[in-house]
């Protein structure tokens, strides 16, 4: 007897189908997908065309039944979107969904889906189809409000009850970077701040917050009943949150009440505002100490600038010397002592009186760091000014300083405007025109923008743009005829300017929005 050696084989064994006898590979239907598909449709259920609304005016899309949110084309955000808005695809896998190009004008969305489905006897079955979504425009509330004049349902009044603006400036600089006013439907100008309208108060309360943490104000809320339905319990409220700036701006000169002086380890009454930001930074020139005072402390022992920008005086240093750290003064319970000011002894004279008056005027300085022989400095003539404060007469005499320096002049203001080749962006372009800050550039907003260019802490929160009127005139002066114009950084636009250029932090944008490396 002899055994016949079967060869072992790997080859899958295949059946026919039960419908059309093509050798298939096992499966529970018996049944080769040609056929399946022919019997079964597992996206009969699903819709393969729908419709979304679109609001032109906001670029915002409905998401059912009242939000509408901002998506990008061929976004994640998008892609959500559109898949919520189909029916039964719960009842199905989804494997795959990717956009198919489109036409951007031709307001069609197309989205390509691979789902998984069971059929017949377990058999899970893959198939990928187009769903196209028609884009219909439609205005949402907000923009509807705006359109019918009934603008507002809450709004923030911003106030500085000073003649100085340096703050508010600073603030609307603030406001364009951060975009935090996307939510407005109208912005107003006023004489002593601004008005920012909302469609709705958790809008408004949101600015109000952001202002906190940017200058130092308190608010108050109110509301007026508008409407009310009795059987429904409804009401409808117009809200006004009303927002006080602290009335005190940058390189004041101010007067602290004794008990505040106290409180904030033992400072000099006369002190200079270094800086504003959410608290108020002082510095006092006689001992370099500084202290900061938060908008609550203010309001409690409020009190007023000693000087504007207009009673500033020009002095020129004839002589400087720095006091050493074991020669200063020091008392116990001493608060903290800047070390990023120099004290300093100097003499000076007013410019106006240079050549005619050899007399020089000794004070004390927090400036030493900054100032030399020769160097003009504006200051504060306190010895011989008409100054009406209540906590200045109460002090003694010889603790009153005659002069009180307040910054170092760089450049001539009028030097400064011609060769600044930037600008900024303002929310309400009519009402600073009308006021003239834009065609002057002088002012309050010419000192704005001095000081801008010298602290750098002060500037990484404004967007800086370029100026294409300065830029088209240097260019024909200076670039011949046929000449490529060069491109023109930042540095190159404060490199005529004794200061520091701006740091990386500071974003400079052309005139079509795009931001500028340096």
């Amino acid at each position: 007897m002899s055994y016949v050696a079967l060869e072992s084989t790997s080859e899958v064994q295949k059946i026919l189908c039960c419908q059309c006898g093509v050798p298939i590979a096992p499966n529970p239907a018996n049944t080769c997908v040609a056929c399946i598909r022919t019997q079964v449709d597992i996206t009969a259920d699903i819709p393969k065309q729908m419709v979304i609304y679109f609001c032109r005016f906001c670029e915002r899309y409905l998401q059912p039944p009242q939000f509408w949110v901002v998506c990008s084309l061929e976004s994640r955000e998008l892609m959500a979107l559109c898949l919520k808005r189909l029916k039964n695809l719960s009842k199905v896998k989804l494997i795959d969904a990717i956009f198919v190009w489109t036409e951007p004008h031709s307001k069609r969305i197309k989205v390509k889906l691979t789902i998984q489905g069971e059929v017949m006897a377990g058999t899970i079955l893959q198939q990928s189809f187009v769903v196209e979504y028609i884009v219909n425009h439609q205005m949402c509330d907000d923009c509807r409000r705006v359109e019918a004049k009934d603008t507002w349902n809450a709004s923030v009044q911003v106030r500085q009850k000073t003649s100085q603006r340096k703050t508010l400036y600073f603030l609307e600089q603030i406001l364009l970077k951060y975009d935090a006013t996307k939510d407005c439907v109208g912005v107003q100008g006023n004489h002593d701040g601004m008005d920012f309208f909302f469609g709705f108060e958790p809008y408004a309360r949101k600015l109000t917050d952001f202002l906190q943490t940017m200058v130092p104000l308190r608010f108050n809320t109110s509301k007026k009943l508008i409407s009310h339905d009795g059987k429904s319990n409804t009401y409808n409220y117009k809200y006004v949150f009303s927002v006080e700036v602290v009335p005190i701006c940058k390189d004041n000169i101010v007067c602290l009440p004794m008990k505040l002086a106290k409180s904030l380890g033992s400072i000099g009454q006369i002190c200079h505002v270094n800086k504003v930001t959410s608290v108020l930074h002082l510095i006092d020139p006689q001992t370099g100490q500084v202290a900061d005072m938060t908008a609550t402390t203010f309001f409690k022992q409020p009190f007023k600038s000693l000087v504007l920008p207009k009673h500033l005086v020009e002095y020129t240093v004839m002589n400087i010397e720095p006091i050493s750290e074991n020669d200063r003064y020091r008392f116990s319970g001493q608060g903290t002592i800047s070390k990023r000011h120099v004290l300093a002894d100097c003499w000076v004279v007013k410019s106006s009186e240079l050549g005619m008056n050899d007399d020089t005027t000794h004070c004390r300085t927090h400036l030493g760091h900054l100032l030399s022989p020769g160097d003009t400095v504006m200051g504060f003539d306190l010895k011989n000014s008409n100054v009406n404060d209540e906590n200045l007469d109460k002090m003694a005499a010889d603790k009153t300083p005659d002069v009180v320096l307040v910054k170092k002049i760089y450049a001539e203001k009028a030097l400064r405007n011609r060769k600044r080749k930037w600008k900024l962006k303002f929310l309400n372009e009519q009402l600073h025109r009308e006021k003239g800050s834009v065609t002057s550039q002088g002012g309050d907003f010419g000192d704005f923008l001095d000081d801008m260019e010298e602290d750098p802490d002060l500037r990484k929160h404004v967007n800086v743009y370029k100026d294409p009127k300065k830029m088209a005139v240097d260019t024909e002066s200076e670039i011949g005829e046929g000449e490529a114009i060069p491109q023109i950084t930042l540095a190159e636009m404060l490199d005529d300017l004794n200061i520091e250029s701006m740091d990386s932090e500071a974003q400079v944008v052309d005139e079509y929005g795009q931001v500028l490396g340096e």
